[in-house]
């Protein structure tokens, strides 16, 4: 099901309807080189590329495959220097096997890659096939003797969903734009049967969410508005109505439930705010722990009366703040198709725009929130943090048991821990393994920072509870350090700041960052 496609607003832009990669993927046990079809590509690592006596591989699957192919994989790898290299592919065009074309893909270093490697890896296969315009390929490591039948679960899923999302390019904006050409993929060596399909068929639902997520965070600020936003969860609550309701609350209901310091960011635009909630429930069974995930919405930031300028302030990929409710939204997606029993998930999104006019908030005003703590503005470019307080305050009043959140939150968290890593912030040591753990298992980078306590000084004001930014110093850290007055006691949070990776500045598009990690920790909550 297609996501993501707006009404024409401003600019008269309206996104075209776009078919998602569809990759019909099978394993096989065969021999590898009986196999038919446009490339066979085998995933390397340095040591595989070892060579003996007469420059013959040492390993037996490269030793046979250059048999075969009459020493030409050999010579080839030597006059390229392919050495097995992480990022390293080569490719030869045969005319006396079955596929066509062989390719070498680098998986680096004898021990082997991680999850992420073996997804980046999956992103080279689907590269090498868009350069071929293959329809189908094999898929094959050189050494997969000795792995776990865990191992290579894992190893199969990261593979495919590396393929099935690199296959995915987003041309919703262009005039012109080319179908992708791969239809079909086959894995050798990692075995088969019914877990291995239920894995595929996983990994399947999880690249569904992602490529959601991937296209409200692409699509520009003048499409995916507060509305928009509110729409697609709406789609997603008809799609998988068995187990999914939306509320979708305006700025009338929000004002009744004293949501000041959310509406004070959403006061300044003409595209009113809309207040997300989704709830997730299994159609049976009982229930063993609420969840709620909380997603920043900030469709556009301007940076209000503190207007983002200079060099480096990024104002053109303002489009990127909704990050955080992009996660969820797809995660949601993913978790309506994936159905996990004993779980109940509350999924929240405060979506509006950080705009400059004469109604907007100003520098110097004092917000009330929902839970009657008082907030003074020292800078309306701290935004998302006021219209989280409301969401967190509103996710509490569920009656759940665990909330993360998700924010491209500060600048500062980039500054610390580059544009790969997302910093996690919380007081709970059990909920921080358990959601380092989930993005582990979804090969995704999280590093927890501190909750340094003394910084809570820098965030007093002499009129209200608290300022909304404190110290330049620090400033993820104090961001979190507000971010827990409107938590109950009782609850358990952790907070993600994915300012860094929600965006791939080398391929100018989104990530789809968190959504399987938020995916693989729900279902590690449940009982399924």
């Amino acid at each position: 099901m297609a996501h993501a496609v707006a009404k024409p607003t401003l600019g008269l832009t309206h996104p075209a309807q776009i078919d998602h990669p569809k990759i019909s993927f099978a394993t096989k046990e065969t021999d590898l080189l009986q196999w038919k079809g446009d490339i066979l590509a085998v995933g390397v690592t340095e040591k595989d590329m070892t060579k003996g006596e007469n420059s013959k591989f040492q390993n037996p699957v490269l030793e046979k495959l250059d048999s075969k192919l009459g020493g030409l994989l050999s010579e080839v790898s030597i006059e390229e220097d392919f050495t097995g290299k992480a990022g390293q592919s080569t490719v030869i065009r045969v005319a006396y096997l079955g596929p066509k074309r062989v390719s070498l893909i680098g998986l680096g270093k004898a021990t082997g890659p991680s999850v992420s490697g073996f997804h980046v890896f999956g992103e080279s296969v689907a590269s090498v096939a868009k350069a071929s315009q293959a329809n189908n390929v094999a898929i094959a490591l050189a050494s997969s003797e000795g792995l776990t039948p865990e191992v290579k679960l894992a190893t199969a899923s990261a593979i495919a969903k590396g393929t099935l999302l690199a296959t995915y390019e987003d041309n919703r904006f262009k005039s012109e734009s080319k179908k992708p050409s791969l239809q079909s993929v086959d894995l050798f060596g990692l075995g088969g049967g019914p877990e291995l399909e239920k894995k595929l068929r996983y990994t399947e639902d999880i690249c569904s969410g992602v490529i959601l997520g991937k296209e409200l965070v692409n699509a520009p600020a003048n499409v995916v508005t507060p509305g928009v936003l509110a729409e697609e969860a709406e789609k997603i609550a008809a799609a998988y109505s068995d187990v999914f309701t939306a509320t979708i609350l305006d700025a009338e209901q929000c004002k009744e439930l004293k949501m000041g310091s959310y509406l004070g960011v959403a006061a300044a635009s003409t595209n009113l705010p809309k207040f997300i909630h989704l709830c997730y429930k299994p159609q049976s069974g009982s229930i063993k722990t609420k969840l709620a995930l909380v997603g920043k919405g900030l469709t556009f930031d301007s940076g209000g009366y503190n207007i983002k300028t200079g060099p480096g302030c990024s104002i053109e990929m303002m489009k990127c703040d909704m990050g955080g409710s992009a996660a969820v939204l797809g995660a949601a997606k993913s978790l309506g198709q994936i159905k996990p029993s004993g779980v109940e998930v509350h999924f929240i999104v405060a979506a509006c725009e950080n705009m400059i006019s004469g109604t907007g908030m100003r520098p110097g005003d004092i917000l009330t929130a929902s839970n009657g703590k008082t907030i003074e503005v020292n800078n309306t470019d701290a935004e998302g943090r006021l219209t989280l307080a409301d969401a967190w305050v509103y996710a509490c009043n569920q009656g759940v048991d665990k909330i993360v959140d998700l924010a491209t939150l500060t600048g500062a968290c980039i500054v610390a821990l580059g544009p790969s890593i997302a910093g996690i912030f919380t007081p709970s040591d059990e909920l921080s393994k358990e959601v380092v753990a989930a993005s582990e298992v979804a090969g995704e980078k999280l590093w927890r920072l501190p909750m340094e306590e003394s910084y809570w000084e820098s965030m007093k004001s002499g009129m209200a509870d608290m300022v909304n930014t404190g110290s330049h110093q620090g400033g993820s850290i104090t961001a979190a350090l507000f971010l827990k007055q409107f938590v109950d006691e009782k609850v358990q949070w952790l907070h993600i700041d994915m300012a860094g990776p929600v965006w791939n500045d080398k391929k100018n598009a989104s990530t789809g960052f968190a959504i399987p990690t938020l995916v693989e920790w729900v279902l590690s909550n449940s009982s399924s």
